[in-house]
């Protein structure tokens, strides 16, 4: 393990960086941030209003239309840059990722790499920026797209991956030649610092980077409301995805949303079982469950159902709550969250849910001075119980009965959600049907409620989003406009 010393690794209080600067508000008004783990101070957080965010829009106006007409080759060798210092700092910003966040330093560094990779394919985008080329219906008439940038791009991620859904949006966004805005989550500020520290150091232009910290709904809102700004990404509830879509309609921004999920996992009576836990254990628990993509409705047959449960709880009862690489996986990321997720479970048990295990939060000595919810467990709820409909965000799960393969598909798709799903079946048959008729964005066969690499699409369904798709290539239809281009030839100057 490498042995840094966290007290110079920030700031005391994280500023926002806007046209390559570091600034704090003027009024200095500021937000404290603490681990989860222990709920020790951090640091401090600039608290920025809309003075902040109308500097921000400024810088990237200023220095957007340079970076447009820089070729997109050269565009992508800067991201290599970026892409190649994250990676000389790769210790240094899981650490960051591990303090704000409270999962393990292993996580954290698989997180940080997920982001690497993910810098390393938009950089590479900048020599596949593709337009086409075709023929026209009309004599002496040639036909051709090309991609071009939107203009400034409003970032909005949360706090749950950090790193990783900053990477998601700025690559694409910078690569198809946008300046950005990115709001800082406010649980997670230090990680966005830091990678406004890195491009500073590359020699990022001036104004092309900028990075707001403060409260979601003061400072997002600006950010979402703002004339100049061209294009708004979201990920976050679909409450909030919602409001953003109302705002931005009214301007005729262009948007995309990530939003929630309510993910099933299906076991058939023929699933290889011990396979099937191993992926219900990580598809529910890791991250302590704060994945859009995390599988919260096990759905299982009923000729297994008392076998599987059987093996979940011994499985489940065994996993290792706190933040080191040994442990399964850490805090929630604060108060507000876990005692949401208490509330919750509280009233299914009011309602007839059976506690199969968990349901509390963790208050022993390793665990009282943090944000831990025991890996819970509940069966008897029906399927339009609050529980069974509302994104909890945390390591809990439902388990549902069904008699056979349609009350399972029907099941999985009596959501509002659809993000991702997963079957586990040995029937090929099965495999295929359901992997067509599941309505959601993503669908895995004998794994888990996984999100994509960073080569492929990643967006759901219905009210997991608004059809948009990031990172993959689809992520550049989100940060470009498409032009058509006609080019007609006057023979009499051939």
């Amino acid at each position: 393990m490498v042995n840094l010393d966290m007290s110079c690794l920030f700031p005391p209080t994280i500023p926002n960086w806007i046209d390559g600067k570091e600034i704090t508000n003027k009024k200095g008004r500021v937000i404290i941030k603490k681990n989860p783990a222990n709920q020790e101070v951090l640091c401090n957080i600039t608290a920025s209003d809309y003075s902040d965010v109308s500097f921000a829009v400024t810088a990237a106006k200023s220095a957007q239309m340079s970076w447009a007409l820089m070729p997109a080759v050269q565009r992508g060798n800067l991201l290599f840059s970026f892409a190649s210092e994250m990676k000389r700092h790769r210790e240094e910003i899981a650490h960051i990722v591990h303090l704000e966040t409270g999962k393990s330093l292993k996580d954290a560094r698989g997180e940080t790499d997920g982001a690497i990779l993910l810098a390393h394919f938009f950089a590479g985008e900048g020599q596949r920026l593709y337009g086409r080329t075709c023929t026209s219906g009309v004599g002496n008439k040639y036909a051709m797209t090309i991609r071009q940038p939107i203009g400034l791009a409003g970032l909005i991620v949360s706090a749950n991956t950090p790193i990783a859904n900053i990477a998601w949006k700025l690559f694409p966004a910078l690569i198809c030649g946008n300046a950005v805005i990115l709001k800082a989550a406010q649980d997670a500020p230090i990680t966005a610092w830091f990678m406004g520290k890195i491009a500073h150091d590359i020699g990022l232009p001036s104004g092309l980077f900028n990075i707001i910290q403060g409260h979601g709904r003061e400072v997002g809102n600006e950010i979402v409301k703002h004339p100049d700004i061209d294009i708004i990404s979201f990920t976050g509830s679909t409450s909030v995805g919602k409001e953003i879509n109302i705002i931005c309609a009214e301007r005729l921004a262009r948007v995309s949303l990530e939003l929630g999920g309510k993910n099933p996992l299906v076991v058939c009576d023929d699933a290889d079982q011990d396979n099937a836990v191993k992926w219900i254990l990580l598809s529910a628990f890791s991250n302590a469950g704060q994945r859009c993509a995390s599988a919260s409705r096990i759905i299982i047959f009923d000729t297994i159902y008392e076998k599987v449960v059987e093996k979940l709880k011994e499985k489940t009862d065994k996993l290792k709550v706190g933040i080191f690489d040994t442990d399964d996986f850490g805090p929630v990321i604060n108060e507000k969250q876990l005692q949401n997720m208490l509330n919750i479970v509280n009233r299914a048990k009011e309602s007839g849910g059976r506690i199969i295990t968990g349901g509390y939060r963790l208050s022993d000595v390793d665990h009282a001075s943090g944000y831990y919810m025991a890996p819970t467990l509940i069966d008897n709820v029906h399927p339009n119980d609050e529980i069974s409909l509302k994104e909890i965000f945390g390591p809990i799960a439902c388990l549902y009965r069904v008699k056979d393969f349609a009350e399972a598909l029907h099941l999985a798709n009596n959501s509002q959600y659809g993000l991702t799903s997963c079957i586990h079946t040995k029937n090929v048959n099965r495999a295929i049907e359901f992997s067509q008729k599941i309505q959601s964005g993503v669908a895995v066969v004998n794994g888990g409620t996984y999100g994509s690499e960073p080569h492929m699409p990643f967006g759901g369904f219905k009210e997991s989003g608004n059809g948009t798709r990031e990172p993959g290539t689809e992520a550049l239809d989100v940060y470009s406009e498409l032009k058509d281009i006609y080019l007609f030839v006057d023979e009499n100057q051939l």
